[in-house]
């Protein structure tokens, strides 16, 4: 991916909108990930209320990419600013391995609160490649803003976690997490 053309994009975005920065460094990350860090004493101001603002330039950017470079779909761009984006990947994971406990526990199945797409990406990577998460499984179920990651005991069916009076086949519903520390967390 062009990164000067990103910065040259996303700076010429941040003065259009009166948004002060000192910079914006732009690196690849495993998994196809390019994160761009910007650097700014008014951070606040670029983060917005809840994240939206930061949001926005972050569904500009990636749309103005994936149309310079005749992409089928959009490329997997992370706008941060202060540390704002990683400080929300670092609680989604640390939520997951909580509920990962609690699936562990009662075997039952549990649904985290819904969150982007984004977000629901660093939760099923960090369940599949953290080795001692191995015995988990996650999906996302629902649609649009309502979308969810369920956790999942891989061997549920082994393990005896139907209950006995389910029919073959039939779909549990998940247990919905109350209470999660998602709600402050703008997904």
């Amino acid at each position: 991916m062009d990164h000067a053309f990103i910065q040259d994009t996303l700076g010429k975005l941040l003065k259009f909108l009166s948004l002060p920065f000192d910079a914006i460094n732009v690196a690849e990350e495993d998994g196809g990930i390019t994160r761009v860090d910007i650097v700014s004493n008014q951070a606040s101001r670029i983060i917005g209320w809840h994240g939206e603002t930061l949001n926005g330039l972050q569904n500009l950017v990636k749309s103005i990419v994936r149309a310079k470079e005749h992409m089928e779909k959009s490329p997997f761009i992370v706008i941060d600013v202060d540390g704002y984006c990683r400080m929300r990947e670092d609680k989604v994971r640390k939520i997951a391995e909580q509920k990962a406990d609690f699936v562990r526990r009662t075997g039952s199945r549990i649904a985290l609160a819904p969150m982007s797409p984004y977000l629901r990406r660093i939760v099923h990577l960090h369940i599949a490649n953290t080795p001692g998460m191995s015995d988990l499984a996650t999906e996302s179920v629902g649609e649009g803003d309502y979308r969810q990651i369920v956790l999942k005991l891989k061997n549920e069916k082994v393990r005896g976690a139907r209950p006995p009076d389910a029919a073959q086949g039939e779909e549990l519903s998940p247990v919905m997490a109350q209470d999660d520390g998602l709600e402050n967390l703008d997904i």
